[in-house]
């Protein structure tokens, strides 16, 4: 005869770990909905990320140059 295994849902420990899983599993679905429905797009980005890039070098390196004290 073959012997029936029994179920793994009957111990205690693999029901509070699964319990517990789909919690948190639930609560981070939750967040993404909440906080990351939508990517953000910045005012003039994709201008602004050309004048970056292709923009004039020497007026942006002035800007950041240090004065000597």
């Amino acid at each position: 005869m073959k012997a029936i295994q029994p179920s793994i849902w009957r111990i205690a420990l693999v029901r509070e770990i699964a319990a517990i899983l789909l919690i948190k599993l639930a609560l981070l679905f939750a967040i993404k909905a909440i906080w990351f429905d939508a990517p953000t797009v910045p005012e003039d980005g994709l201008n602004r990320v050309a004048n970056h890039l292709l923009g004039n070098a020497s007026s942006e390196s002035q800007r950041t140059e240090e004065t000597p004290r």
